[in-house]
């Protein structure tokens, strides 16, 4: 397995990405190679402050870093050695299997079309790992394609159910598209074409799922537009940063209090853990030759790891060969079922 990390695009510096990928490897023997890209002099320092000498690791140096601000596809184009262009054009050379990067998501999202898309697959989509009330689910798009068509969202139903049985382990995955409410009627033009399109596939598909059925356990792969579903994720992390500043503040209003969130730390901390956006390393780009995975920009050590750890799993899992056979099967069965212009199937 090999691995690229893209150094130098999150917000705490290089320090924190290498001590993840330093960890990652420790923890991980299965790993062949690991790629460090970006300022060599800064890779080196923070190596040896960490006393990071793994042979398997090799600096790639580049010399720019493509910054939040830089607009996508101008700062990919005008950044030619920046550390997310270098490092992506490691997976496309056949260098490494995997990418993951903490910088701006937009432009990971443009300059991974440098690996071109999986064949049958119209577009790349974004697949957020989220917590529920007793396991996970999946969201889908989380923010790469801002506008869709039907056939978009119904090709990300096939890839979400496919990562949710991977990775997730769920044999049968229940795939429902997020809409204002659960009757047929709601939803508009997209939502509504989507789901006839979905009903056509091999999948448990539901139909529409609202906003309260997502942390209820009632779903395991959500469908939306990259637009809303970036909304969703930023809301949903939000609100949890929110409950934890109002616990502490209620925990620790008296003497009383204080003791109680003692003797309870424990479950505390169980929910911090399944909370804590950290532990499930990023989400990942679905639909690429090659797996790609974005971090949080505010991304520590510890998501860095995990990154590593989802994408060394991606890699056993082989899941990109997976994914090219059941979008085929997908498009033969929409292609099969295409109905006569009165209800067209969007291309």
């Amino acid at each position: 397995m090999r691995i690229v990390v893209d150094v130098m695009g999150g917000d705490h510096g290089c320090g924190v990405v290498v001590e993840g990928a330093k960890n990652a490897l420790d923890a991980d023997p299965s790993i062949s190679s690991l790629h460090l890209v970006g300022n060599e002099t800064e890779i080196r320092a923070a190596r040896e402050r960490l006393r990071f000498h793994d042979e398997r690791v090799q600096v790639v140096h580049a010399s720019e870093v493509l910054t939040m601000e830089d607009k996508p596809l101008e700062g990919i184009r005008r950044k030619k050695d920046s550390s997310m262009v270098r490092a992506i054009e490691l997976v496309r050379d056949g260098k490494a299997d995997a990418i993951i990067s903490p910088g701006n998501t937009g432009a990971l999202v443009a300059g991974s079309l440098k690996l071109r898309r999986l064949d049958g697959v119209e577009r790349p989509a974004l697949a957020a790992r989220m917590p529920s009330r007793t396991m996970d689910f999946i969201l889908i798009d989380a923010g790469a394609n801002p506008v869709c068509e039907p056939s978009h969202l119904a090709q990300f139903a096939v890839m979400g159910s496919v990562y949710a049985r991977e990775i997730l382990g769920l044999k049968n995955p229940r795939v429902g598209i997020l809409s204002n409410g659960s009757e047929e009627s709601k939803g508009n033009d997209l939502t509504r074409q989507a789901a006839r399109l979905c009903s056509l596939l091999e999948l448990d598909f539901i139909g529409y799922v609202e906003g309260f059925h997502l942390f209820e356990d009632a779903v395991d792969v959500v469908v939306t537009d990259g637009f809303t579903g970036n909304v969703v994720l930023k809301t949903a992390e939000s609100l949890g940063h929110a409950m934890k500043h109002l616990l502490k503040k209620e925990l620790t209003a008296n003497p009383l209090r204080k003791f109680g969130a003692m003797l309870a730390r424990g479950a505390f901390d169980n929910i911090k853990q399944r909370m804590d956006p950290d532990v499930y390393g990023g989400a990942l780009l679905l639909g690429m030759n090659g797996i790609v995975i974005k971090t949080h920009g505010s991304s520590r050590a510890r998501a860095v790891m995990n990154a590593i750890r989802v994408a060394a799993e991606e890699i056993r899992h082989d899941i990109n060969q997976k994914l090219s056979l059941q979008i085929a099967r997908a498009n033969d069965r929409l292609a099969a079922a295409k109905p006569d212009a009165s209800t067209p199937v969007a291309a």
